[in-house]
């Protein structure tokens, strides 16, 4: 697709007519097991469309709409809520569960609309040629694992040969996710691993911490999402395991996860997909358009904290790809098709974070049909109990792409091969 030389989303919308709003479904979980991480993330991606609406007017001109839809991480009812909503106009979908995702993948791909997974999900649908309505920018599960391993190599001067290595994750799709690379990971490095499963939603897990205290492995890595979080921290704090060797997934690495656990958290860390903390200009205009005003979804207590960031994130994401949308298709009242498009133009980079009131707060990373996957960078993060926050410990880390490259390779051509796709560019 090209953009329309000078012609600017201003001047399209100067001559256009009152169009419909911009529809953007939030698959939320207020309720349930998984409450705790849901609210903040549903909040805060609803609070950036209506800081859009209140202070810019929308986007390209035409108004937002956040269409929510509990799930209450049920996989049933997140297609339940896909279907009911889809008929809206709806631009793009964050199922935010891999286990939605996965059911979402062929529906979407056969509506024509677009599917924002992101740091979640399928993780070989960064191969856009096989997937081409779904995105996983601006990291996947693949890229966190890899990611933590890079992180245990710098910390032990390029060689964890010999190391043991245990991963505690969640009995499900998503838990499972990282265990391929982490093996091929094990087998390049030397280290060993072991793989120690807890059953939703996770409050039981003795007797994987018994195995933990009986084998002593050097460090621990947490694929967990909810109470699970919480009760292996406390777990770790009852065997003595040690904090800082201890490493979750970035969504094993907010608030909730830690407060419970008390001065035992201390130390505790996790990977980070975004920056911390409200120390961002953008949330200067979210507490003067949106909160002030009495529009924020929640009560305003939730700003700044990491699930609350990460839904603003993926919202700003969201808004960003749809004005591309706006230029490359010369129309602002734009389709899911369009959106589409903008999504696979998305340019992310720091003029434009600071343009956004969020310097320095993600990674800098494009989008192209080959690659919806993005940077697959993280940094490393650290509960400080003393302070009540986290604090960023690295840079952006880099995956290994040796690795991870021809992994996602084999596994989206299988699924290609399974379902009768040809890989092509979407607009090729």
């Amino acid at each position: 697709m090209k953009k329309l030389g000078t012609l600017t989303v201003a001047a399209i919308c100067a001559a256009a007519p009152a169009m419909a709003d911009l529809v953007f479904p939030s698959l939320s979980y207020r309720t349930g097991p998984y409450a705790a991480g849901g609210i903040p993330f549903a909040d805060g991606y609803a609070d950036y469309f209506t800081l859009l609406n209140e202070r810019d007017g929308g986007i390209g001109g035409v108004m937002t709409r956040v269409l929510e839809c509990e799930t209450g991480y049920n996989t049933e009812k997140g297609v339940e809520c896909y279907e009911s909503t889809k008929g809206e106009g709806s631009l793009v979908y964050q199922p935010l569960s891999t286990g939605i995702t996965y059911q979402l993948i062929p529906k979407t791909a056969a509506d024509g609309i677009p599917l924002h997974t992101m740091g979640y999900g399928r993780t070989s649908a960064a191969n856009g040629e096989v997937f081409n309505n779904v995105f996983n920018y601006p990291a996947n599960y693949w890229d966190g694992a890899s990611v933590a391993i890079n992180y245990l190599l710098d910390e032990n001067g390029g060689d964890i040969s010999g190391k043991k290595i245990a991963l505690v994750y969640h009995n499900s799709a998503y838990g499972k996710e990282p265990i391929r690379t982490l093996e091929e990971l094990s087998a390049k490095h030397g280290f060993e691993l072991s793989l120690l499963a807890v059953d939703h939603p996770g409050q039981e897990q003795k007797s994987q911490w018994l195995q933990i205290r009986r084998e002593r492995p050097d460090y621990v890595i947490m694929w967990g999402w909810g109470v699970m979080n919480q009760v292996a921290i406390q777990e770790a704090a009852n065997i003595r395991f040690p904090m800082e060797n201890f490493i979750g997934n970035w969504w094993a690495g907010s608030e909730n996860d830690v407060t419970p656990v008390g001065e035992a958290a201390n130390g505790y860390k996790s990977l980070a997909m975004h920056n911390v903390g409200d120390d961002f200009p953008i949330f200067a205009d979210i507490q003067s358009y949106v909160v002030d005003k009495g529009l924020a979804a929640g009560n305003g207590d939730q700003i700044g904290t990491v699930l609350y960031n990460r839904g603003l994130y993926a919202a700003m994401l969201a808004a960003e790809a749809a004005k591309n949308a706006q230029e490359i298709h010369g129309v602002a009242d734009i389709t899911p098709a369009m959106m589409r498009d903008g999504m696979e133009a998305l340019v992310v980079d720091e003029a434009l974070m600071e343009n956004l009131g969020m310097p320095n707060f993600g990674p800098a990373f494009s989008v192209s049909c080959e690659n919806h996957g993005g940077s697959g960078q993280a940094k490393v993060q650290q509960w400080n109990a003393a302070t009540g926050e986290w604090e960023i410990l690295t840079d952006w880390i880099s995956s290994d792409r040796d690795v991870i490259d021809p992994l996602i390779e084999e596994d989206s051509m299988a699924y290609a091969a399974e379902n009768g796709i040809t890989p092509s560019c979407a607009d090729s």
